[in-house]
């Protein structure tokens, strides 16, 4: 039987995405401020891992268009600030065009503002700080990681950033006994217990990787490994579902109605793979390729579009869960290519 033609699959899963898209707010229809975020690195990852450039144009037209929403890509959310100053350290990545890291550098001094000594460090979720949590905390850490890479980095303001936020969050106890990051920190400065959403697992695995780059201490991937191997070993269908070791979020039932969600399994996918490049445990790629695969053949419509069940049925698409399909067909792509994605 002929090996999928995961490059093919990525283009047209990249084709689908791309009808949501409205050049001329320079964002995707249906899709919320830091969703279009996450579909613009998603086509970034797309372009890097295939070498088609046939949706390029979107990042300048974005650059160029989203502001007219919100200035600078900043609003009132640390984490949204986060997910774009990262899709621009992507747009760097794949062009080399200085304008993008100054964007990525500049949101990051506004979330800088974000950080405060309650609960011993850390950033607020939002201006309004009342609640810290992990996404808005992993975000900081590997922007400042990967900018520290990328720039002169006078002083190491970037590094001591990234070292300093990984040394808190390692410390704040948001990491629960099972080894899966919990959604954030109660009042009192404790692990709320709360969901362990896939890309709470996610964004930290890429921030590790970066430290790792950036210092060369394997502790960093040890660290990884336990988040990783805790995720591919419970938030996965089970051995007797029809179809097994399947990326699956804790929110995922029969009828459920589906908020933010539907973005976090492909940015799970695409640090994982960040983190694959670095500490390159087999079981990594086949669960990236399984999971590729699965939703190829059991999540997809005849229209190529995705829904939020990976291990099927296809019930419902939209902008949000295409991209999210989009970053686990780029991660098979790049893999089975050779080739990186950021």
């Amino acid at each position: 039987m002929p090996e999928p033609d995961d490059r093919a699959r990525a283009a047209a899963g990249a084709s689908a995405l791309q009808r949501w898209y409205r050049p001329s707010r320079g964002l995707w229809r249906g899709a919320g401020w830091w969703q279009s975020a996450n579909a613009l690195t998603a086509v970034i990852g797309y372009t890097r891992a295939t070498g088609d450039t046939a949706h390029a144009g979107v990042v300048e037209t974005t650059f160029r268009r989203a502001p007219r929403r919100r200035d600078g890509f900043v609003n009132t959310f640390y984490d949204d600030n986060g997910w774009w100053a990262l899709a621009w350290v992507a747009a760097y990545d794949l062009t080399g065009d200085g304008r993008y890291l100054g964007a990525a550098e500049r949101i990051f001094a506004r979330n800088e503002e974000g950080w405060d000594a309650t609960c011993g460090g850390g950033l607020w979720w939002n201006t309004e700080r009342r609640y810290k949590n992990a996404i808005t905390n992993e975000l900081f850490l590997t922007l400042a990681a990967r900018l520290a890479q990328r720039t002169p980095d006078p002083g190491g303001r970037y590094r001591s950033w990234a070292l300093r936020a990984w040394d808190w969050f390692r410390a704040s106890g948001m990491t629960g006994t099972g080894g899966l990051v919990n959604d954030g920190l109660t009042a009192g400065c404790t692990n709320n217990g709360r969901t362990t959403w896939t890309y709470n697992q996610g964004v930290i695995l890429g921030g590790l990787a970066a430290l790792y780059q950036l210092t060369g201490d394997r502790g960093y991937l040890a660290a990884g490994e336990l988040i990783a191997g805790a995720t591919l070993a419970t938030l996965v269908t089970p051995p007797g579902a029809p179809v097994p070791g399947i990326l699956t979020e804790p929110s995922e039932r029969p009828g459920a109605r589906y908020g933010d969600d539907t973005q976090f399994k492909g940015i799970f996918v695409r640090h994982l793979h960040d983190f694959y490049a670095e500490a390159s445990h087999p079981a990594y790629r086949e669960f990236i390729l399984r999971n590729a695969r699965s939703l190829w053949e059991h999540g997809r419509s005849a229209a190529n579009q995705f829904s939020m069940h990976w291990a099927g049925p296809f019930d419902a698409a939209g902008a949000s869960v295409q991209s999210s399909a989009l970053d686990v067909l780029n991660a098979a792509a790049a893999l089975t290519a050779g080739c990186g994605v950021a």
